[in-house]
């Protein structure tokens, strides 16, 4: 009786254990979480694999198992990982590999294993494996300078600055002289007033203006300590050293710190950490000292606000840009302060397994060029530092092997409009820079001569230009040998060209359906176009941004209406999120045809079955649009159209567009009797100090359906030019038959009315959506 008894009291024990039994928190992820990666399916073109899953409740420690073998009879085992994520140091064979990961918590109880998740490596990726730590510290100089350069390559640069690099130290010198007549204020920028209150254009002012100050100190203090350290010139470095010294007073958690205004606080942790480098023979140890304490701190608030949050939930945009300028302080103050070999390490494991979150591997970025250019500007002085620091070439990742392709295509040389993503319309030139330094990095002829014909380039530090201009440089090569279209399918951005070499004689097609969804300043609508006519915007992305997350900002530019999309039931779609998500389910680029598809049911949050948008380019000539909708609901649709003059609309046959030489007649095909209006209003209107006049078109079907369609035919032209022939609709039992005109001949396009499958001919050429799904 006492057995059994023991017998059911062990079972009971067993019980409460196995109910109380840790396990891996593997929830769906939510709109700021990164999930855990690889996913399971997931074809990889980066070799190792990096890993990352969501941080566990106590975990003081990760267990990490990767296999060929779905039983993990021979697992690779990397255990005691301290924080959750990882990336191997080898290269892993291709084929298919399976992983899991378990943790301890601060009891010392041992998790069971997560779900195991299956991946592959394809053939022919990317060598990316990253360097074990104790490799990748042992390669830091033990003397400074020791970032963006080593103290070895001190006097090669002198001898070279009478040479090859004697324009760059002139203007070097020049710099350095002019800041010695004219010191920098060091004064400790002021914090708000109590009566200035974000978002006002006081607070706005104030907010970007510390920053300025910043760089304007700090930032110059960095140019006369690399001044200092190639010209041998002492007078320079002593300056510096009064910039550093009186920016070491200000207050680590006043104005410039990380937690009160990071614009200000990160380019003070960056070159406060510079300076430091340069001129750190001038320091007494009493200085270097103060001068430790004072990043220690600020450096500290950056490293406990990002990690390992940052590890999982990777999407804060100006986290992305901290987690570098806080690596740089790990490098210059390593083995000086504590501390920085986390701030060092955190980073080169953010490089190797998570960034860049917004770009895919064909080199899309989901926010748009003016933030593919602020944040690339900015990494690649990290990707500087590294190859100087521990020989790591930023192009061995798929994206950086192929982003200046996301640029050269999205905007060439002589366009007007930088396409989708948070003020993409503010860019012009101002990336030459960023594209000279991506054809350093890889070696891309195409960049290199894309990047000269944005000249004359924006200018980077002097200090960095100089670096730059001593590595081996590139031969330019125009893309006359390129096809004129790309698609960036990772990030759902299709652009369709005519002419790759000059924008002013370019007829453009920009398509975005990301399956990245909506988020952050990537906010656009998916199956939205835009249509760019020899240099000038024609259909657009309306408004102008006011301020982040300002009024305006959500609820005209978040909206669906301030886009060339469609509109159910007068509604959006789901506003700057990860769940708007979109997909290109075809793509075709030739000669006389472009063909771009998106399916955006997905965005609409539950009210569409289907949303298909297709897009066939008649180039350079015509434009074919076909929507086809599909709604739980009977629901009221709206087709939406802007632009920056007012738009004449004769009938919903003939609506004319004309911006400067640029033009476009639109015939909304079909269906007929469409409520055809427009506006020069916005809803909710700018703030006053914004001045901007732009027109909204509204194509609406006036009753209420479940399924709707829309064929809509844009012919660009030139504004002196008139187009006088009118196409024609006939609806048959199979097909909607579209015949026009074009100069190229007559083209004849078949819609069927059951899948809306596209075939078009233009004299000898032919095309058929069903080749290209």
């Amino acid at each position: 009786m006492k057995n059994f008894e023991a017998f059911w009291v062990l079972c009971l024990l067993g019980l409460a254990v196995s109910l109380h039994a840790l396990s891996v928190a593997e929830p769906t992820p939510a709109d700021d979480e990164w999930g855990f990666r690889p996913g399971s399916g997931e074809l990889l073109k980066t070799n190792p694999s990096p890993f990352v899953w969501k941080e566990q409740k106590n975990a003081v420690s990760y267990d990490l198992e990767y296999s060929a073998d779905p039983d993990f009879k021979e697992p690779v085992k990397v255990y005691a990982l301290k924080w959750n994520l990882h990336c191997p140091s080898s290269l892993m064979n291709v084929g298919k590999w399976h992983w899991r990961v378990r943790f301890t918590d601060s009891t010392g109880n041992l998790s069971s294993w997560s779900s195991i998740r299956a991946f592959e490596i394809s053939a022919g990726a990317d060598r990316n494996p990253m360097p074990e730590k104790a490799d990748l510290f042992s390669m830091i100089p033990a003397k400074h300078p020791r970032i963006f350069l080593r103290p070895e390559d001190i006097p090669v640069l002198k001898n070279r600055s009478s040479s090859d690099l004697k324009e760059e130290y002139q203007e070097l010198i020049k710099q350095c002289e002019a800041l010695k007549a004219s010191p920098p204020d060091t004064r400790e920028p002021q914090k708000y007033p109590d009566n200035v209150k974000r978002p006002s254009k006081e607070w706005i002012d104030m907010w970007w203006g510390n920053r300025i100050k910043v760089l304007n100190s700090l930032g110059k203090a960095a140019v006369l300590g690399f001044g200092y350290q190639i010209s041998g010139d002492r007078s320079y470095g002593e300056l510096a050293k009064k910039i550093l010294l009186d920016a070491a007073e200000w207050d680590p958690r006043g104005s410039t710190s990380i937690l009160y205004n990071d614009e200000a606080g990160m380019p003070y942790v960056s070159r406060f950490s510079r300076t430091y480098s340069f001129i750190y023979d001038l320091l007494s140890e009493e200085e270097k000292t103060k001068c430790r304490e004072a990043v220690r701190i600020r450096a500290n608030d950056a490293f406990n606000g990002l990690y390992p949050k940052h590890f999982y939930r990777p999407y804060n945009s100006h986290n992305n840009r901290l987690w570098h300028f806080l690596g740089e302080a790990g490098l210059v103050f390593y083995n000086e302060i504590p501390e920085a070999e986390n701030w060092l390490w955190a980073a080169m494991n953010v490089y190797f397994c998570v960034y860049p979150v917004w770009g895919d591997e064909d080199g899309g970025w989901n926010e748009g060029i003016w933030y593919w250019y602020q944040y690339q500007e900015r990494f690649f002085w990290w990707g500087d530092i590294m190859k100087k620091a521990f020989n790591i070439n930023i192009a061995a990742k798929s994206f950086y092997s192929q982003t200046g392709y996301f640029a050269m295509y999205l905007m060439p040389p002589g366009s007007g409009d930088g396409g989708f993503g948070d003020l993409s319309e503010l860019a012009r030139r101002q990336h030459g820079h960023v594209m000279l330094a991506l054809s350093t990095f890889t070696g891309n002829p195409y960049w290199k001569w894309y990047a000269e014909q944005l000249s004359p380039l924006t200018q980077e530090d002097i200090y960095i230009a100089f670096m730059r201009s001593s590595y081996p440089q590139v031969k330019a090569k125009a893309p006359s040998d390129l096809p004129s279209s790309k698609l960036f399918r990772g990030t759902g951005l299709a652009c369709l060209n005519t002419n790759l070499l000059d924008g002013k004689k370019n007829v453009q097609i920009l398509f975005k359906s990301s399956p990245m969804g909506t988020p952050s300043h990537g906010y656009d609508a998916n199956n939205s176009f835009l249509l760019n006519v020899f240099g000038e915007r024609l259909l657009l992305r309306s408004g102008l941004r006011d301020n982040w997350g300002s009024d305006f900002h959500r609820n005209w530019m978040w909206d669906t209406k301030s886009e060339n999309c469609i509109t159910v039931d007068g509604e959006s779609q789901i506003k700057a999120s990860k769940s708007a998500r979109g997909e290109i389910t075809g793509f075709h680029t030739g000669k006389y045809f472009d063909y771009v598809a998106g399916e955006a049911a997905a965005s609409y949050g539950g009210k569409l079955k289907s949303f298909k948008r297709q897009i066939l380019f008649c180039k350079p000539s015509a434009i074919l649009i076909v929507d086809s909708l599909a709604a739980l609901e009977p629901s009221t649709f709206s087709w939406k159209l802007h632009a920056a003059n007012e738009m004449k609309i004769n009938s919903q046959h003939d609506v004319r567009v004309v911006n400067k030489d640029a033009a476009c007649r639109v015939d909304f095909l079909y269906p007929e009797a469409l409520a055809v209006s427009q506006t020069d209003k916005f809803e909710p209107a700018l703030p006053v100090y914004v001045k901007l006049v732009q027109y909204h078109l509204s194509a609406d079907i006036p009753d209420k359906l479940t399924d709707a369609c829309f064929i809509t035919l844009i012919r660009p032209h030139r504004s002196n030019q008139e187009i006088k022939d009118q196409a024609a609709l006939v609806k048959t039992s199979e097909f909607f038959v579209v015949t026009t005109d074009l100069p190229e001949g007559m083209l004849t396009i078949r819609v069927n009315r059951r899948d809306f499958s596209i075939h078009a001919e233009l004299g000898s050429e032919s095309f058929s959506s069903l080749d290209k799904q």
